[in-house]
């Protein structure tokens, strides 16, 4: 029995670890993948922000492209015969006027320098065709020695070989030098493209991060254009949200122009984050509730084992003792009237005293039959009580009147304080016998020393009280959620001593419940038990019912026996 209580425990440890491993493996799993999804949802706005810096880009440099399928020989030399640059070149700088990307478009031959007022060609996009002009922007001037220096330098490297060489003079203009890379290297001008910075932030870079990114209440992430040397937020899909230096998670810069601006992002919350963060709940919520529920199960199966293992001693002992005990009362009247029957006694005061113990033990033998077979009743469901309107004071005084001269003799003094005129209860009167019954016999049985039973009725407003008190041992705390339990027995030297089945209280629990009354006990070590029942106060209207009720069985049997009369 040992070795299998140990296996159960260990059974159950066991179980309990592997849960708690799988859940702990589980729970992990799902924050890593969280994590995952995340750490993904990141990388791909990282990808998007290159890729806005990329579109940007290539919304720079897609309109010149043309440029370099021309042959600057043939421009050099019709500009040298015509003062005009041919139409192939024109078409193109036309396309480029279109994208609105650039505000002004100038060309300086390479022998003219815009710094000193010299006379330049401005684009005019009307003729498509490039007019002598004296008055231009600074920028020109900044452009075109910018371009000049660092195309001389480009050239110093033999293995060039394109026909052009592209230099922004940060976010104020794009220059391009036309080089001669078939005859001697040589610049025979300077494209200068003057930036609408306005357009490009308001018109286009603006909406594209909008576009991309959406607003940062739905997309979670928030970025900014941003010029770092006047420390300037050009453009933003989070207008709401103040930039600063330190909150950004993510830095992209503009590849050989634009070189003052870069663009920045930073993660509020990741969307991808948010979305899971909500799974993650639900799936977290249902793994708690689906674990709770097995570990629930666990314990309600091994507790179940053990109760059942419990009940299963309880039956063995409840079986040994009682076979006992039937043996005991059978064996006495077997004997007496084995001595009767054979002329033994003749005497007339033994053959009383031999026909009193016949008597006793059958009506000992009587009362453990009907508790027997008042508990398989109980088990079977087919206990039947007849409820009717009572008054618990006159069935509490009827059973002590009844039974004093039996307590007398077993050395009991009986005490009442039984009030009167007290409120009617709903109430089966042989269920309150066999009740105050069954505890008068507890009485008895455990109070070794001061015998002493006191017997109460009295109303608390709501209900009616019975009180069964006694000056027995008492019963100890731990065992008081258990003596209802059938063949419970408290375990201690008097009731091993003590003949019993474990029963009688289980069998007073279960006339109670079909009384709709209630019981509780109150009880120390060695002062003794007080078994409080509580039976609901008839209101008139169900009085009225009951009586209805009784009046119309009673037509009822009447009317059969009328009948079977006739």
């Amino acid at each position: 029995m040992n070795k299998n209580r140990i296996a159960r425990w260990i059974l159950l440890a066991t179980g309990l670890v592997a849960i708690i491993a799988l859940t702990g493996m589980n729970v992990y799993s799902l924050y890593t993948l969280r994590n995952t999804m995340v750490d993904t949802d990141k990388e791909r706005k990282n990808t998007q922000l290159e890729e806005v810096s990329r579109k940007i880009r290539l919304s720079m440099y897609e309109p010149i492209r043309g440029l370099a399928r021309i042959n600057i020989s043939e421009v050099e030399s019709q500009f040298e015969r015509t003062d005009q640059l041919p139409d192939i070149f024109n078409n193109v700088i036309q396309k480029a006027s279109e994208v609105g990307f650039y505000s002004e478009i100038y060309f300086t031959p390479d022998d003219t320098s815009p710094c000193d007022g010299s006379t330049i060609y401005k684009y005019n996009r009307s003729t498509n065709t490039f007019e002598t002009v004296q008055e231009y922007s600074n920028l020109v001037c900044d452009g075109v020695g910018l371009t000049r220096t660092q195309t001389r330098i480009a050239l110093d490297d033999i293995e060039y070989r394109w026909n052009n060489n592209v230099q922004f003079d940060t976010h104020r203009s794009m220059n391009i030098a036309l080089i001669d890379i078939n005859f001697d290297r040589a610049i025979i001008g300077v494209l200068t493209f003057v930036i609408d910075q306005d357009y490009i932030v308001n018109e286009y870079i603006q909406p594209l991060l909008v576009d991309t990114f959406g607003d940062e209440s739905d997309s979670g992430v928030a970025v900014w254009l941003h010029n770092w040397v006047q420390g300037e937020v050009l453009a933003t899909n989070a207008p709401d949200i103040e930039y600063s230096s330190e909150i950004y998670d993510y830095i992209k810069v503009f590849p050989g122009f634009f070189n003052n601006w870069n663009l920045k992002i930073q993660y509020q919350t990741a969307e991808a984050g948010n979305i899971y963060n909500e799974s993650l709940t639900k799936n977290l919520f249902v793994l708690a509730a689906a674990v709770s529920l097995l570990i629930g199960a666990m314990f309600f199966m091994f507790n179940t084992a053990q109760k059942e293992r419990r009940l299963a001693m309880r039956q063995a002992g409840f079986l040994a003792n009682v076979t006992h005990e039937l043996k005991t009362p059978l064996a006495v009247m077997q004997a007496a009237g084995e001595n009767i029957a054979d002329g033994r006694v003749k005497d007339e005061k033994r053959l009383i005293k031999y026909g009193d113990h016949i008597f006793n033990e059958a009506i000992r033998l009587r009362k453990m039959i009907e508790s027997l077979l008042d508990v398989a009743k109980a088990d079977a469901g087919e206990s039947f009580v007849q409820r009717v309107p009572s008054n618990l004071e006159d069935l509490a005084l009827e059973f002590v009147s009844n039974n004093e001269s039996y307590l007398e003799q077993k050395g009991f003094t009986v005490k009442t304080d039984i009030e009167t005129d007290l409120p009617k209860i709903l109430v089966d009167p042989h269920s309150v016998e066999t009740v105050m019954s069954n505890l008068t016999e507890n009485a008895i049985k455990y109070s070794p020393q001061t015998k002493e039973i006191c017997y109460s009725v009295k109303s608390d407003g709501d209900h009616v009280l019975l009180m069964v008190s006694d000056k027995g041992i008492g019963i100890p705390k731990r065992s008081l959620k258990h003596i209802f339990d059938k063949f419970y027995r408290v375990e201690d030297s008097l009731t091993a001593n003590t003949k019993g089945h474990g029963l009688g209280l289980s069998i007073v629990k279960n006339y109670l419940d079909l009384n709709d009354a209630d019981i509780v006990v109150e009880s120390s070590v060695g002062e003794g038990s007080t078994f409080i029942i509580s039976f609901p106060i008839l209101t008139e209207s169900q009085i009225k019912a009951a009586t209805e009720a009784d009046a119309a069985r009673s037509a009822q049997l009447e009317s059969k026996n009328v009948g079977y009369v006739g």
